[in-house]
């Protein structure tokens, strides 16, 4: 926009774009002093205010009242379009029909989230508002961040703990561990102790490939050490390996207990105390008053 249309836009205000619709439609300067409860002198000074603005007389005066010029007959709508998008949005947002919405939200979550919260939302969703589409992504905390803060993510589902006073997050739940194997595994044979646990051979998973997690920390504080044997990025394809070897692995309890018996799993509280973490739903503080967002946050958190 250049620096005039800037300074033309600084000399009308609200009242000055009412007196001209309603100019428009009375085509009586008295009648619309009295209409908004202003002077003729008023009227007069708004009506010269406009012309200098829009550079044409846009009212002749005629003998039955004012004629408005062909130049304010083409701008009538776009100037009734603004005012009423400026009562729109006094209004405040349109009510929020689950039934008739058609809206596709961007949701990032890891396969785990996936995996056990998205089952059944959705066949709530599907059921209650079947226009209203998830669009899903596996993304690091950082991508989900910096998605929430420009807009090209709208919820992001996982652990966030420090995100941010720019963020809502709405905490699920806390969720903690427990120890998977294949059903058959050596490991159910007695009561599992730090020892005999830090020695397995263990899968962890870690997105960014690293062989270090919680449990090395937790292990270490107790003078031990176990060995990582894999990493892989995901948790179903850990809980995949686990049927068909016999590897280990310390996973968040919930997908566990959802996907042990679909893969032939056992599982066993850990030997070790693992802080919990966490789980939640994250967004920007610019769809705190979303009733979209709102209600798709209550359905993931169900």
């Amino acid at each position: 926009m250049s620096e005039y249309n800037e300074n033309k836009i600084r000399r009308l205000d609200l009242t000055v774009l009412l007196i001209f619709l309603a100019l428009m439609r009375t085509r009586k300067a008295s009648d619309v002093a009295g209409e908004l409860g202003l002077t003729n002198s008023s009227i007069s000074h708004t009506l010269r205010r406009l012309r200098e603005v829009f550079e044409d007389e846009l009212f002749l005066r005629r003998p039955h009242g004012l004629e408005p010029t062909a130049f304010a007959i083409q701008i009538e709508p776009s100037i009734r379009a603004a005012v009423d998008a400026v009562q729109s949005a006094l209004s405040g947002p349109a009510l929020f029909n689950p039934a008739t919405a058609d809206i596709t939200l961007r949701l990032s979550a890891s396969d785990r989230e996936i995996a056990t919260f998205l089952p059944k939302a959705m066949a709530n969703m599907r059921e209650e508002a079947p226009g209203i589409h998830l669009s899903v992504r596996s993304l690091t905390r950082s991508e989900c961040l910096r998605g929430l803060s420009d807009g090209t993510l709208d919820l992001a589902l996982g652990y966030f703990a420090g995100a941010g006073d720019e963020f809502d997050t709405h905490l699920i739940r806390k969720e903690g561990y427990l120890v998977a194997a294949r059903k058959g595994h050596a490991i159910f044979d007695a009561p599992l102790t730090p020892e005999t646990y830090a020695a397995e051979a263990h899968i962890l998973v870690s997105s960014d490939g690293s062989m270090r997690g919680v449990v090395d920390t937790t292990l270490e504080q107790q003078g031990l050490n176990r060995q990582v044997c894999l990493a892989v990025p995901s948790f179903l394809p850990a809980l995949s390996v686990l049927a068909e070897s016999d590897f280990i692995s310390t996973l968040p309890a919930d997908l566990v207990r959802h996907h042990a018996s679909y893969f032939g799993l056992k599982f066993c509280e850990p030997p070790i105390e693992i802080r919990s973490f966490d789980v939640s739903i994250l967004r920007h503080k610019r769809h705190s008053k979303s009733a979209v967002h709102n209600w798709v946050t209550d359905k993931l958190a169900k």
